[in-house]
């Protein structure tokens, strides 16, 4: 893959953060804090090019709403909000630099002809094969 540019910085208006109810173990800790991330971020805010839209958008996969065109990037794996946030953050940011990153163009090759001779041999094997495997004339 070749890289066209840097990712640019991610506009504040672009996102929408919501704070969860953190689940699995920290007992009351959890239950009572909203120490969990919800990130939601407006894909026509972000300022991309088109091809490095539709990469986000093919690169996010389920994450993108289908009605409003946003990604939704949920962090919970810490008991602390920051850590959340950042984790979230950093998510989105690995997101938008993978769409940056152009494919590599495929190169068209064709089978040699000694590969093609082999299939048909093998083909022509294996068709003696099942010929043999008919009812028997007595």
């Amino acid at each position: 893959m070749t890289e066209t540019k840097a990712s640019p910085e991610i506009p504040e208006e672009a996102l929408e953060e919501t704070f969860l109810a953190g689940t699995g173990p920290g007992g009351q800790h959890a239950n009572t804090s909203e120490t969990g991330v919800q990130l939601r971020v407006d894909l026509a805010a972000l300022g991309l090019a088109p091809r490095v839209l539709n990469r986000l958008r093919h690169i996010a996969g389920s994450k993108v709403t289908k009605d409003r065109g946003e990604i939704i990037i949920t962090c919970k794996a810490s008991r602390s909000q920051d850590s959340n946030r950042a984790e979230a953050r950093a998510r989105l940011a690995e997101l938008i630099a993978k769409a940056h990153l152009e494919p590599k163009k495929r190169k068209k090759t064709r089978p040699s002809l000694s590969a093609k001779r082999k299939r048909v041999e093998s083909k022509v094997k294996r068709g003696q094969k099942k010929k043999l495997r008919g009812k028997v004339d007595y």
